[in-house]
């Protein structure tokens, strides 16, 4: 068939793919151990229920404004003011069917040809495949586990060209759990503003940072940086909304018109009870989040102490997120269970089909030394895939 060329160079999702084999397994009746969630394990809080129920039983099931309703944009511009410094008006904000199209509107209305996307290696696996469908280059950086997966001024003038135009930067970071600290994004914001690079600032995982750190959002350093950031977030994890589908962008108000004219041809609007719901969520009772980081807290430390007590896995202790990166640098090579593990993806498949235990190959995130392991999951079963792990690794 004669399709689309810019389609056909999106490769498939490995984190599909895995995910899909272990749904197809738990379907047969096999006990299945899944590490692969990048949600949250808790129900909506009630009172965000609740509020959807009203709305539905308020008749809030039409068409609203492309780019939403006021009360939630109000609502947003309030926590931006009050938690990030981030003085913003209604008209810089647009909501979307989650941070994922946000980021792709985002792109999509900055984007020309051949314009150039600095990501750090390892990325969130759908950033380089939306670059591209934004005719986009992506432009990786790889980035050390001893330091802390982080990109360097050095770094970025290492890849910086003339038809650099963005930096996509995700902190807390999906799949590594990093964190910027001030003077590292004061740097990073200096740069930017030097050479006149877009931000795309991925703020998603915000309110599930640890140990006594902070995120702070790098938009909020100067009037410079604010005007050359989009900065992204959503209802989905620190609510656990992810079914509900509400991310949102606020920037220059220029920035937000493309993206709402993009949004307008392609969805049109976020669902409209899933609007009214965050509004609750925002300005409602925020006791959820504190239970949550508590749980994953918790589960963050038994798998950090676990897998580096697991010969031949070895990890670092995250301070944001809900994801471990496991370095399995060690198996490459060996021959377990009459398998070779030459890639993650090798890994990945032994522990499923021998272990069922299902995990998220890094070469989905770019970096092929490493799994992805989410403590979004009950300490039970975390407790139980590890050991699985373990015994195939004896």
């Amino acid at each position: 068939m004669n399709l689309s060329k810019k389609a056909l160079m999106i490769y498939p999702s490995v984190t599909l793919e895995i995910t899909a084999k272990a749904k197809e397994m738990k379907e047969m009746g096999i006990n299945v151990i899944g590490f692969g969630a990048g949600e949250p394990d808790f129900n909506t809080p009630e009172n965000i229920q609740n509020a959807g129920i009203e709305a539905i039983q308020s008749g809030n099931t039409k068409y609203t404004a492309t780019s939403g309703i006021p009360e939630l944009k109000k609502a947003i511009c309030q926590k931006l003011k009050s938690e990030n410094n981030l003085d913003y008006k209604t008209n810089n904000i647009i909501i979307s069917n989650g941070a994922k199209q946000s980021i792709f509107n985002a792109l999509f209305a900055i984007l020309n040809p051949g314009d150039e996307v600095i990501m750090p290696i390892p990325y969130w696996v759908s950033y380089p495949e939306f670059i591209r469908l934004c005719d986009g280059i992506p432009i990786p950086i790889e980035t050390k586990e001893e330091n802390g997966f982080k990109i360097s001024v050095r770094d970025l003038d290492y890849v910086l060209t003339p038809k650099t135009k963005a930096l996509i930067l995700n902190s807390p970071s999906n799949p590594t759990g990093t964190v910027y600290n001030e003077d590292e994004l004061k740097e990073i914001a200096n740069w930017a503003v030097k050479n006149n690079i877009f931000v795309i600032s991925d703020e998603i995982y915000e309110k599930l940072v640890y140990d006594g750190h902070k995120h702070i959002s790098i938009a909020s350093f100067s009037e410079e940086i604010k005007k050359l950031t989009i900065v992204i977030n959503g209802m989905s994890k620190a609510y656990a909304m992810t079914g509900w589908r509400i991310g949102y962008a606020a920037c220059d108000e220029e920035i937000v018109k493309v993206m709402t004219n993009i949004q307008s041809h392609t969805t049109s609007n976020p669902c409209s009870i899933s609007q009214y719901a965050s509004v609750e969520g925002l300005i409602g009772d925020q006791f959820i989040i504190e239970e949550m980081k508590k749980h994953f807290i918790a589960r963050r430390d038994y798998m950090v102490e676990k897998i580096n007590s697991i010969n031949g896995l070895s990890c670092k202790k995250p301070v944001g997120a809900f994801y471990v990166m496991a370095n399995i640098s060690k198996l490459k090579g060996l021959n377990i269970k009459g398998r070779t593990i030459n890639t993650s993806l090798d890994f990945a498949n032994l522990l499923l089909e021998e272990g069922k235990v299902a995990v998220i190959p890094g070469s989905a995130f770019g970096a092929d030394d490493f799994v992805r392991l989410s403590y979004a999951t009950s300490m039970k079963n975390i407790e139980e895939g590890l050991k699985r792990i373990e015994e195939i690794l004896k």
